[in-house]
């Protein structure tokens, strides 16, 4: 879906933005939105990095009891 958007589509997107919450607000919200993304970039490799030990253990735990 985000594919399709285009460099018309962004600009379009920013000035709806800039109309709507105006220059002061904007910023604030980028940081907003920046911040969220990177803790959620943080937690997502958090749980795959808590898998991978998991799957680990399972596979040490099985070689021990062959």
């Amino acid at each position: 879906m985000l594919q399709n958007i285009g460099i018309p589509g962004l600009i379009l997107i920013l000035v709806i933005a800039l109309v709507i919450f105006g220059p002061k607000k904007l910023p604030e919200i980028g940081r907003a939105f920046g911040s969220t993304l990177k803790e959620f970039k943080k937690s997502t490799r958090e749980l795959v990095s808590e898998e991978v030990d998991q799957a680990k253990e399972v596979m040490a735990s099985t070689e021990k009891k062959s």
